[in-house]
């Protein structure tokens, strides 16, 4: 089963099926439906049925981590897969698999990453923007690019530290100066 259909069905089911007071029920819901959707929504059913139980269990914890959310946290997450539902197959394909490298990673390791990503998504507009271009040129880049880059950024900050070293001695010479 790929991804993409597991998080079809989990937020498939994410959406409230408990019924209030003033809501129809999900049976009532599905009946109101036309034929073609009904037809849709059994066949993920019967797709999620298919699921080995360990691919089910993750589903079905995912669907619990989803209705615990805050409403605004859950209404974000429901943005994200219409966004992702509206790429094409192939950036879809390309966001799943860095999802996986991802969850690869140690937690300590994915913890950084999420830090930085708020930092990023909290930076101001122009700013964010910069960053997410400068991420896109980066992955555009061959390895030895890369390299490269990654050697200019030593040398640079190697600079920045010798210009804050000499700033510092020049500092105590004029207090000595002025002090003696």
């Amino acid at each position: 089963m790929t991804r993409p259909l597991l998080l079809a069905c989990a937020l498939l089911c994410a959406f409230p099926v408990r019924p209030q007071a003033d809501q129809p029920s999900a049976e009532e819901r599905f009946r109101n439906l036309p034929p073609e959707k009904q037809e849709e929504l059994r066949q993920r059913f019967r797709e999620l049925q298919s699921l080995p139980p360990d691919q089910r269990a993750e589903l079905r914890q995912n669907l619990e981590r989803l209705e615990a959310m805050p409403p605004a946290e859950r209404q974000q997450a429901e943005e994200n897969y219409r966004r992702f539902q509206q790429m094409s197959p192939q950036e879809r394909q390309q966001v799943l698999q860095r999802w996986e490298e991802f969850r690869k990673l140690p937690p300590e390791k994915r913890a950084e990453l999420r830090q930085q990503l708020k930092r990023v998504m909290g930076a101001d507009p122009s700013e964010r923007k910069q960053v997410l271009e400068n991420m896109r040129r980066w992955q555009q880049m061959s390895p030895e690019q890369r390299e490269e880059m990654r050697q200019k950024f030593r040398e640079m900050r190697r600079q920045r530290k010798l210009e804050r070293r000499q700033e510092r001695q020049e500092r105590r010479q004029e207090r000595r100066k002025g002090g003696g």
